[in-house]
């Protein structure tokens, strides 16, 4: 809550967030019920003149201007550069200097981003925080290379980290999550929440090939096992999200789930997807996931549930279509009739999206409505 001027008491003018009437119901200073009734009257201009006002919740987070289009591009570029661009050429220096370089770069990069946090430069210091974070896997493989301890049998070159699914890796991303959350809980900026998610959707692959017999590839599997780390990943992203919001610190109220609900939902629906099934059963109950996803999505403002859940229900309604007019000379205008059909749901959600959010979000608990 800010306020604007102390100056002149018959017009004082106070900036009021839904989430500080929210902190004050669960401080007991009001209920609920009392805290929505009174943003629902203030955020339609039932107080003014000397009295409080509630203007509009501003957006949270960096906007994408020229300059942020500017840190995140070259930040995206060294993060590459450490990972996906990581060529064999650099790692002829040998697994003691790369072990070396690492460990300079993250001090470096951690030195930066206390210098980038301290000038409230966040989105810079969360870039730096994030490439320390990315650091931790070449660090670890040098580390274990050096000693010795690095198991035989598999890929004997870092490069391979991004390309090749083995279950040696395993360790690799223990450390990076272990490591991640300490420079998380040290930094706390949200980006840095990224290649842990990132980190959690490699760990489903290499836990898949480590449970196979003989280390082999069976593609089944893993998409079962995708599936399954994906609903334990949106999980997480909800106890995250719920600590978030509900947190009394400003700086622990920023969205540190939003990248776990990426992938989460990403690794879930890509493994719900691949199933095959010739039961009409099991393709409507897919339908009625994918709805249920749409309308999550929308109850806790996460919109990947909304735009993943809105995917599979095109592909079933696909489906439909083709199997109910297969060789069909009406195929083509059945399919026209689809697409502008769900053009126009498109339309009448945008005009009703705040109307239906609001209702559902009524009946998900207050840590996961959406944010204010």
């Amino acid at each position: 809550m800010h306020i604007r001027d102390f100056t002149d008491t018959a017009n004082l003018i106070v900036e009021l967030r839904l989430e500080d009437l929210k902190d004050a119901a669960r401080e007991g200073l009001l209920t609920e019920q009392q805290a929505e009734e009174l943003w629902q009257r203030w955020s339609h201009g039932g107080l003014a003149g000397g009295r409080i006002i509630a203007p509009p919740p501003k957006a949270s987070g960096p906007t994408f201007g020229f300059v942020n289009v500017l840190y995140y591009f070259g930040g995206m570029v060294a993060i590459g550069a450490m990972t996906l661009f990581m060529t064999l050429g650099f790692q002829s220096m040998g697994a003691g200097a790369l072990l070396a370089i690492g460990l300079a770069y993250m001090v470096a990069c951690l030195k930066v981003a206390d210098h980038f946090k301290r000038r409230d430069l966040r989105v810079p210091a969360g870039l730096m925080a994030t490439l320390a974070v990315v650091l931790v896997a070449l660090v670890a493989w040098s580390a274990q290379s050096v000693a010795g301890l690095w198991p035989p049998g598999g890929p004997s070159s870092y490069s391979s980290y991004h390309t090749l699914i083995d279950w040696r890796w395993l360790s690799l991303e223990f450390i990076t999550l272990a490591a991640g959350v300490v420079m998380l809980w040290r930094y706390r900026l949200p980006f840095m929440v990224m290649p842990l998610a990132v980190t959690l959707w490699y760990m489903s692959m290499d836990v898949a090939n480590a449970l196979l017999n003989d280390h082999r590839w069976d593609w089944e599997f893993m998409r079962d096992v995708s599936l399954v780390f994906g609903i334990g990943t949106v999980a997480l992203a909800m106890w995250v999200d719920v600590r978030s919001r509900l947190s009394r610190s400003a700086e622990w109220r920023q969205d540190f789930a939003f990248w776990l609900y990426i992938f989460g939902t990403l690794m879930f629906w890509s493994g719900l997807s691949l199933r095959d099934s010739d039961s009409e059963l099991n393709k409507l109950i897919y339908a009625g996931i994918n709805v249920a996803l749409g309308l999550v999505g929308a109850a806790i403002g996460r919109r990947v549930f909304t735009v993943f859940g809105a995917l599979g229900v095109a592909f079933y309604l696909g489906y439909l279509s083709h199997q109910v007019f297969k060789d069909s000379l009406l195929s083509p205008l059945a399919l026209s009739l689809l697409g502008l059909g769900l053009v126009a749901l498109g339309v009448w959600w945008q005009r009703h999206e705040t109307a239906i959010a609001a209702r559902l979000a009524r009946y998900v608990p207050v840590g996961l409505q959406p944010r204010a």
